[in-house]
């Protein structure tokens, strides 16, 4: 098959997994354009990088091992991992049907209408789901268990106040005020100021993992992978600004390696169509409504035989149920 019969063939696929676009349809050229763009983005890097792969290394989703002692037990917590080493040289571009689905996703964002905030007010989340847990018994087996990630959140627009946070039942506030905001810890207000052109923004993004996962650094996410992680945790911190969220997605079909899972069920049982990249035997899946091309949540699936357990396990998974722009910590939109 050719590459216009594959791209022919995934578009044809889109149209039939998804409806009619809420909102007009991408302006013509625009898909063809950030295609253009893939492909001379992955000649540039054929060119310039060695296909040599950087030392292995644990990322800011990487696994985290616990020294934790429970009933004799020793924990190791995954918590959302889709990064530990560079994408190959040979990583096609995304495919026309993830193109597709996040182009509506960024039409469906940028036709929201916008929240006026203002200082003293928070940005409101909730969130429930799972994270996988394996802990080795005292007879030395390794089991499989879940650690919940229902929670709600409320973090200080201009990061000025220190987070609230309800578990459990409990509140509790972290320990630190989010200052500024970073692109690890985003605020509403520095998701605001984030480029609304998708190359700038996804330079800016991938500028940031070069420094801290690419070549040279002790890293070897690579700043693909890790720009799609990062575009996902943003863009489920909480309330985005719609023009930037309509630039994250675009700026996510610019990353090689992107593709669409057809049918996917979210942490609140919710059932959808997924943006997906996968990566080191684990799949990490954005996942939409089919009606509304409104972001569920993302959930990390196996596609190989791990200690987590057998391709096909769900090992996280986290959906946004609500979220908007309160008056204080504590009230509920």
């Amino acid at each position: 098959m050719s590459l216009e019969q594959r791209e022919q063939s995934e578009r044809e696929q889109a149209h039939r997994m998804l409806p009619p676009a809420p909102c007009p349809e991408p302006p013509a050229g625009r898909v063809e354009a950030r295609r253009e763009h893939f492909l001379t983005e992955i000649d540039r890097q054929t060119r310039s990088c060695s296909p040599r792969r950087a030392p292995r290394s644990r990322g800011r989703w990487g696994l985290a091992v616990g020294a934790a002692m429970a009933a004799g037990a020793a924990v190791v917590v995954l918590t959302l991992d889709p990064s530990s080493s560079d994408a190959p040289l040979n990583t096609p571009p995304a495919s026309a049907a993830s193109v597709e689905l996040l182009e509506r996703a960024a039409l469906a964002a940028a036709t929201t209408p916008q929240t006026r905030v203002r200082a003293g007010q928070y940005s409101y989340v909730k969130t429930v789901g799972h994270t996988s847990v394996l802990s080795e018994t005292k007879s030395g087996d390794m089991q499989l268990l879940r650690e919940s990630e229902a929670m709600e959140e409320w973090t200080s627009v201009d990061g000025s106040e220190r987070t609230l946070q309800r578990k459990n039942g409990s509140d509790s506030l972290l320990p630190e005020t989010p200052g500024r905001g970073s692109l690890n810890a985003p605020t509403y207000d520095f998701l605001a100021a984030l480029p609304t052109d998708p190359d700038a923004l996804l330079k800016q993004i991938r500028d940031d993992a070069q420094k801290n996962h690419g070549a040279g650094s002790d890293s070897t996410t690579g700043p693909d992978q890790e720009a799609f992680v990062t575009i996902g945790d943003l863009l489920r911190s909480g309330v985005t600004p719609p023009d930037t969220a309509a630039s994250l997605y675009r700026a996510a079909a610019l990353i090689p390696g992107v593709d669409i899972v057809p049918d996917v069920v979210d942490a609140a049982g919710r059932k959808g169509v997924a943006v997906a990249r996968t990566h080191e035997g684990e799949r990490t899946e954005w996942i939409f409504d089919k009606r509304t091309a409104r972001l569920l949540g993302e959930r990390i699936v196996l596609v190989e035989d791990s200690a987590w357990g057998k391709a096909g396990t769900v090992v996280t998974s986290v959906a946004v149920t609500n979220s908007g722009i309160v008056d204080e910590a504590g009230r509920i939109p």
